[in-house]
């Protein structure tokens, strides 16, 4: 598996907690790619393995395939014709490969482990930071990079990624 072709969005960032020039400019300034996933920049900085990274997008793939992101607009697929009076069929209307997809990524998170799969999915699948998901479970900082890494190794050992 190699990395995934992304696309490079290089945006100027003022390096927070800089002091403002008189001109409202930020003295200093950092070029960030915002195209970059967490856990790519967390690879390209050598904090995690080529074998964690390529867990991860496994996950993240498996996630995405199995369509579990909440929709932000309104889905025009056609409605499930029901059998009788009442309205649509229940039900979603699946294909093969979106179920597998979902049972793999149920059992990967599953196979993290109690505990893990919190931040596993807070960065890999939403692609929030490490500050933000350690904030937003109440971890200390640089905590979550710890807990991210077994979590990581569990879900390559699950994918048979050696």
């Amino acid at each position: 598996m190699g990395v995934r072709a992304e696309a490079r969005l290089l945006r100027e960032r003022a390096i927070e907690g800089e002091v403002v020039g008189s001109s409202g400019r930020s003295v200093r300034t950092v070029t960030v790619n915002a195209a970059e996933s967490p856990l790519g920049w967390l690879f390209a900085r050598g904090l995690v393995t080529r074998r964690q990274f390529d867990a991860g997008e496994r996950l993240r793939r498996d996630w995405e395939r199995a369509q579990l992101a909440p929709r932000v607009t309104m889905a025009w697929d056609s409605a499930p014709v029901a059998s009788g009076r009442g309205g649509s069929a229940p039900g979603s209307d699946s294909n093969g490969a979106q179920i597998d997809a979902k049972r793999r990524f149920e059992d990967a998170v599953a196979s993290a482990g109690p505990g893990l799969a919190d931040i596993l999915w807070r960065v890999v699948c939403a692609g929030e930071g490490m500050r933000e998901a350690e904030s937003a479970l109440g971890w200390p900082a640089r905590a979550g990079k710890v807990v991210l890494t077994l979590a990581l190794d569990r879900v390559a050992a699950y994918y048979r990624i050696r």
